[in-house]
């Protein structure tokens, strides 16, 4: 923190909002571990000490500042789990002293108060995290995986009723492991477990993905919803075609692939007129634009993929920011950090998929005029991919 650029005065003037909180004074070191354990789990900000809601300085005392401080060692130590470091500065405007606690976006969360309790900012005020949140703090901290999170509803076996899609897992178990299932020896259910697809008779989400016979049954927004518009805009109301893309992501993919062809045009480059030429979009930036949907999308949000043509441009649109503090730049430079490690660890043997970080830089090289954008706000990531201008 910078404090020579703190205009405080002028800070102090725009009153609270989700990284500004101001207090007249503290009450105790819990009340305080509250406050600071919301700022943690959110955005960071700065507590005022010795301001009031309406934005005036009323200033505090000397004997007071010693108290916070100590209020201050306590909450961040002892009242937080796990701890946090926020810096502090005694600050004097017109003539009043103030306190000032800076608090970092927390690189370890979640953060939760000394009773269990994990606090957001919601405006300029705190308020418990939702289970959905909380889920998302967990997976950026990669203390969890949704892919490795049991569907209760989906047992691998249910009398007559199939789950998995035992064929296509007959034939992923051979090509994987070189052998025949049935001289394996063991259930569907075990293999299923041994390969932390399932557990306690039921599969995870990763297993549902990856084998089951339907997973929307269970999991509805897990699809791909693709539109293909007669303009430019979203908010047109004709479309040329649409169809969601459901079934296992194998079928997901393909069903995505063909959109794709069905609705883009083909070009004539070199050979005969009877040729059916090329893609008017490189068809291995596309195969990578989807699989990475399909396999880095952010399975805790309620939403689907969407897969947008446009006259102009192609997008494809997946629920979740980059996870971790990546950037638009570094997965362009081949950072990733893997939020479906389940998924991906036997999406090389499923999908066009090679593991290695390579995907964005293969989009660009067959298709440079693609753009990324990573809306940390819409908590979404859209690819698109611009259609060459028609004469």
């Amino acid at each position: 923190m910078n404090w020579d650029d703190l205009n405080i005065k002028k800070e102090i003037s725009l009153g609270e909002d989700s990284t500004r909180q101001f207090k007249v004074k503290l009450e105790s070191a819990a009340k305080l571990a509250e406050e600071m354990c919301a700022l943690s789990n959110s955005q960071g900000g700065i507590i005022y000490i010795g301001v009031s809601d309406d934005n005036k300085i009323v200033g505090i005392t000397q004997k007071e500042i010693r108290e916070y401080n100590q209020f201050i060692s306590n909450a961040s130590n002892e009242n937080i789990k796990p701890a946090i470091y926020p810096v502090t500065m005694t600050k004097e405007v017109d003539g009043k002293q103030i306190l000032l606690i800076y608090v970092s976006q927390g690189p370890s969360k979640p953060y939760c108060t000394s009773s269990g309790i994990y606090f957001v900012k919601s405006g300029s005020d705190k308020r418990k995290s939702s289970p959905q949140e909380l889920m998302r703090m967990f997976q950026e901290s990669n203390l969890l995986s949704m892919d490795e999170i049991l569907t209760s509803a989906a047992v691998v076996t249910s009398g007559d009723e199939k789950t998995v899609d035992l064929a296509k897992f007959y034939v992923f178990y051979e090509r994987s492991r070189g052998k025949e299932f049935s001289k394996e020896g063991i259930t569907v259910e075990k293999a299923l477990q041994n390969m932390n697809l399932a557990n306690e008779g039921k599969l995870t989400l990763g297993g549902l993905l990856l084998f089951g016979d339907n997973p929307q049954k269970f999991k509805p927004f897990c699809i791909v919803r693709a539109v293909s518009y007669y303009g430019t805009q979203i908010s047109d109301d004709k479309f040329k075609d649409k169809n969601d893309c459901a079934g296992a992501l194998e079928e997901q993919y393909r069903a995505s692939m063909n959109f794709l062809k069905n609705n883009l045009s083909n070009i004539q480059k070199e050979g005969s007129f009877n040729q059916t030429g090329a893609l008017e979009i490189d068809e291995r930036a596309l195969e990578e634009a989807v699989v990475n949907a399909l396999l880095h999308r952010d399975y805790s949000k309620n939403a689907v993929i969407r897969l947008l043509i446009f006259e102009d441009r192609v997008e494809i649109i997946s629920p979740g920011a980059l996870p971790n503090h990546l950037t638009v730049e570094n997965i362009i430079n081949g950072n990733s950090v893997i939020r479906n490690p389940t998924i991906v660890s036997f999406a090389t043997k499923i999908l066009p998929y090679s593991g290695i970080g390579s995907g964005i830089a293969r989009i660009l090289k067959n298709h440079p005029e693609t753009k990324f954008v990573d809306d940390k706000d819409g908590e979404q990531f859209t690819i698109t991919l611009s259609r060459p201008k028609r004469s």
